[in-house]
């Protein structure tokens, strides 16, 4: 809700979805609707009509594939693959097909036949309740408002203006096409009416490296061209005019974030070592090959999570063994000696690879996933697992299952990995024999059998995020219900609690890789229950280094023992965030930000 102070400044909260502040003009940008002829057609004019929506659709491919190249040779491969969905909306065949019946049947022009056809798709998605669709139904309206301006006669949607200073850009919606197309070095934040963390203008600010907020309602109809204002990434507050007393406060902001990254690229090449001498493997999360050089560069121990389903999600076709094999071995050399935790491919749930027949299910969360996809996809997952061995001999590489259910899908696993050993041996192919397998701990019947999976492993990753949303029902990213995702829920901390004591008493370790690892409130609790592994985001790991050297362990364990006898979850957050304020104060303090104004009295 906005909230205007005497002085003038109007205060506007959103969603924070790109760390950073900055402090520029507003520039608010608009995109014009194309304007379609709804004129009919006669018998005549279908052929021209349905080869004019094809060459449409030609030339939008064309156009998308270049702001694709841009995006890549600016911020790399991973974040331009935002286009692939593009690309693929311009191929789906109901499109064209439903378009071109229309055109044929019902004698409408290509641009009233694409339109409707177009609207219709996007208000399906967008009605449905989970967010992934929503953002997919962001893209499909994207992408044919591309090609219903070709219809209309024009290039393409209103390319931005040609910026001549740097502003905060405001708009109703930030399309991946128009931020492709932006002049970055003008551009010092974003701000939309709606979006979600999740949105593609969330992805492509963080990757750019640019302030963001998104879900700001009608940001872009309260707000004029050459205001001042003060965009604050971190917790989600646009300042409109600005007061001096937000300016000097956000600047001594400013100045002691600068000292924090300071001290903690001091501790960058420094052991994770708690200050009673407990040494915690810290690790770094990845999604693709070409992330390895940031892991170095972050002092992390190795990888903890190397996400493989990217590698599928990309490209014109699946990898074969040779391209898994290249990229596995990329990432196995570049963190020599230090491990390299590869998951199996966990394709489902959120994840469609436009290379796998994958159906459309009800529920894709509990549906056709991870282990269980592989499981019956068995060619697939042995030259997956081939790969992974294969790599094994350039570097200490670990392998390891997601979504693990029961020891069944351990058995089937370990024996096609068995067979892929012979089979490699049988061709004369180098790998680790010892290399260590490892289960992923995400579902509550997984915790309820911890201790019948450790005879079929070497070590548990206990994966938070699908723990808590499968352990309290809570799909995290639903607005409705996010208040309700908890990580220090008693049942959460009861399960992680379960896997350790179960993985103690086989002689297993346990990491953590999901985004209770990389919270450094939660931190000490881990430590505290046991947990051997910490595996975060790059960018994390600085400060979750920092905050194990300023732990002792003996007191994170009497912690945990208090947390695990606790009903109520917000009461052990409460003692959570003292508890890591008072290790670290620096770490806190100084990153909290002025509080908004009150809303003025009636």
């Amino acid at each position: 809700m906005p909230s205007q102070n005497r002085s003038g400044e109007l205060v506007v909260r959103g969603v924070a979805a790109s760390p950073g502040v900055s402090r520029g003009k507003i520039f608010v940008l608009t995109d014009e609707p194309p304007r379609i002829d709804q004129r009919g057609i006669d018998e005549t004019e279908i052929e021209s009509e349905i080869q004019r929506l094809e060459q449409a659709l030609v030339e939008t491919r064309i156009e998308v594939q270049n702001f694709q190249r841009r995006l890549a040779e600016g911020i790399g491969v991973k974040d331009a693959a935002i286009f692939e969905v593009h690309l693929l909306i311009l191929e789906d065949p109901v499109l064209l097909n439903e378009s071109s019946r229309r055109i044929r049947e019902q004698g409408q022009n290509a641009g009233t036949a694409f339109g409707e056809v177009a609207r219709q798709y996007t208000e399906m998605l967008g009605a449905l309740d989970d967010p992934f669709f929503r953002e997919r139904a962001a893209d499909i309206r994207d992408v044919t408002q591309r090609v219903l301006h070709r219809l209309a006669g024009g290039p393409g949607p209103t390319r931005p203006p040609l910026l001549q200073e740097p502003v905060i850009i405001v708009s109703h919606d930030l399309t991946p096409s128009m931020t492709a197309q932006l002049d970055r070095r003008f551009v010092l934040g974003f701000a939309t009416d709606v979006g979600s963390r999740t949105s593609h203008t969330a992805i492509l600010a963080k990757s750019l490296g640019i302030p963001a907020i998104v879900g700001l309602h009608s940001i872009s109809a309260q707000v004029a061209n050459g205001q001042p204002a003060l965009l604050d990434g971190h917790t989600g507050l646009i300042f409109i005019n600005p007061t001096d007393q937000t300016l000097f406060e956000y600047g001594q902001l400013a100045r002691r974030r600068v000292q924090i990254e300071e001290r903690l690229a001091e501790i960058r090449d420094q052991p994770a070592v708690t200050l009673d001498g407990t040494r915690v493997v810290l690790s770094a999360n990845i999604e693709l090959a070409e992330d390895a050089s940031s892991v170095r560069e972050a002092g992390a121990d190795g990888v903890g999570l190397f996400r493989t389903e990217y590698l599928f999600l990309q490209g014109k076709s699946l990898p074969d063994e040779e391209a898994q094999y290249a990229a596995y071995r990329m990432v196995a050399e570049a963190c020599k000696p230090n491990a390299v935790i590869i998951r199996t491919l966990d394709i489902g749930g959120d994840k469609f690879s436009p290379h796998l027949q994958m159906p459309h299910e009800v529920n894709p969360s509990l549906g056709w996933r991870a282990i269980r996809f592989c499981l019956q996809e068995k060619d697939l997952f042995r030259t997956q697992l081939r790969a992974i061995l294969r790599a094994s001999a350039h570097g200490e590489v670990k392998l390891m299952y997601p979504m693990v259910s029961g020891v069944d899908e351990l058995i089937q696993a370990n024996a096609l990995l068995a067979e892929c050993r012979a089979e490699l041996v049988r061709d004369g192919l180098p790998f680790n024999p010892e290399i260590e397998v490892g289960a992923m701990i995400e579902i509550p019947s997984a915790v309820l059998v911890a201790r019948h999976l450790a005879r079929h492993v070497q070590f548990f990753s206990i994966g938070t995020n699908d723990l808590i949303q499968y352990s309290l029902a809570i799909d995290r990213l639903n607005d409705r219900i996010a208040h309700l995702y908890e990580p220090t829920h008693p049942a959460v901390l009861q399960s992680i609690h379960l896997t350790v004591e179960a993985a103690r008493s086989a002689g297993l370790w346990v990491g953590v890789c999901g985004e209770m690892a990389s919270d450094p409130v939660l931190v000490p609790l881990l430590l505290g229950l046991g947990v051997n592994e910490l595996s975060v985001a790059a960018a994390g790991v600085p400060r979750i280094k920092h905050v194990v050297r300023a732990c002792r362990l003996d007191e994170a364990r009497e912690f945990a023992h208090w947390a695990l006898n606790q009903p109520s979850g917000a009461e052990v957050l409460s003692r959570a965030e003292a508890f890591a304020h008072r290790l670290t104060p620096d770490l806190f303090d100084p990153l909290s930000t002025p509080k908004p104004p009150p809303a003025p009295s009636a």
